[in-house]
């Protein structure tokens, strides 16, 4: 049986999966808009169907805004709002919701043909069959998130949010990653201690990227809007932080924790960024996986400036999403290296393969160079026996 590793797809597998890949960052970045406009519970029904077309006569229009004025949103945040005001916040949420059925159809209906024109290997097959399971349950998600927010509350809840935000990019890295698992690639030779920073950078950015939601939902980035203080001190007190009982609530629910967490979290990152980029280099795991790691390291540079800025200006919708599409380009960087390095040989695999028989220095090194460029699946020659 043809396997992912030793099956390459046509390139029109390749594109789609690009095209698609764009298509969610897209998708993100709608979803934070309409998040910054307050937009998100301006549709209070889940038709997934019907739903696709929007309110097409002045009666349909009287009908949804008559469902949004039932919610308590409307009432506590926006009453008196007129109809032109509702189709504002309520174009947003559609927007966003025929994206998602736009994306679910690009994804079907492609992947169909490929499978009866059996373009797919089979571990390739399996990995984009659980991305579509993925897709359909984000839709169910972002129905709970919704529902949230329709009955007691102002605005969703912020842990659905998380959660619906985090499964949106975990579907976007599965793409991505195979994304280069099908595509050319530039051989890289790695430490063990290399990769297991880049996926720890991996971890970290997901974590960071809940950390944000969690952020966003409690628009916690309106508040405490000084830097590098918070609350009147680089570490705010105890008191401060852990109010609530019991004490794991405030990690979700505290607006002044969770901020801290954030920007802890951010600071974590940033350290870990430079450090992988600068072991990359000292350790000479070729120019890939150093061009990746100093990229990544900018990227998180860049990242943090843009939500300092972001937060000293009390989350304008500019500043907003610019920090939210940043992170999309910092979690493709890092997918983009955990894979290359994942993928990569081992140097320690690489030095017992040179070093397991004896042969002169500058022999050693050439058949270093010859593994090193190798590529996967490559033969190995054997170094020259020394008489």
């Amino acid at each position: 049986m043809i396997e992912l590793a030793s099956h390459k797809p046509p390139r029109a597998v390749r594109w789609w999966l690009a095209t698609i890949a764009v298509l969610i960052a897209i998708m993100v970045l709608v979803g934070g808009a309409t998040r910054l406009t307050e937009s998100g519970l301006s549709i209070v029904e889940w038709k997934p169907v019907t739903g696709t077309l929007p309110p097409l006569n002045d009666a349909q229009w009287r009908e949804a805004f008559e469902g949004y004025q039932t919610i308590p949103q409307y009432r506590e945040l926006n009453a008196g709002m007129n109809l032109a005001e509702f189709k504002t916040i309520f174009w947003w949420e559609w927007s966003h919701r025929l994206l998602g059925r736009v994306i679910g159809i690009a994804y079907l209906l492609p992947f169909l043909w490929f499978l009866w024109r059996g373009a797919l290997s089979t571990e390739l097959k399996r990995r984009l069959w659980v991305i579509f399971a993925l897709g359909a349950l984000q839709g169910a998600v972002g129905w709970w998130m919704v529902a949230s927010g329709l009955t007691q509350r102002v605005e969703v809840s912020q842990l659905r949010l998380a959660t619906h935000l985090v499964l949106a990019l975990l579907i976007y890295a599965a793409i991505v990653w195979t994304l280069r698992r099908v595509s050319e690639r530039q051989s890289v030779v790695a430490s063990p201690r290399l990769k297991i920073t880049s996926l720890m950078l991996l971890a970290l950015t997901f974590v960071q990227l809940y950390l944000g939601a969690l952020v966003a939902g409690l628009r916690a980035g309106r508040v405490y809007n000084t830097w590098p203080e918070i609350d009147g001190a680089l570490v705010p007190s105890a008191a401060r932080l852990f109010f609530e009982a019991p004490w794991w609530r405030n990690l979700f629910d505290n607006t002044l924790t969770v901020q801290f967490e954030h920007r802890m979290g951010a600071y974590a990152l940033l350290t870990l960024a430079v450090v992988h980029a600068v072991d990359a280099v000292r350790s000479r795991a070729g120019p890939a996986a150093a061009g990746g790691a100093i990229w990544l390291a900018i990227a998180v540079t860049l990242q943090a400036a843009l939500g300092i800025q972001t937060l000293l200006h009390q989350v304008p919708i500019v500043l907003g999403l610019a920090h939210q599409a940043m992170a999309i380009v910092v979690l493709t960087l890092v997918i983009l290296q955990a894979e290359r390095l994942a993928a990569g040989q081992s140097s320690r695999r690489v030095d017992k393969a040179v070093g397991s028989h004896e042969c002169a220095p500058d022999e050693r090194a050439h058949h270093r160079a010859e593994i090193e460029n190798g590529g996967h699946g490559a033969s190995v020659p054997l170094p020259t026996l020394r008489n």
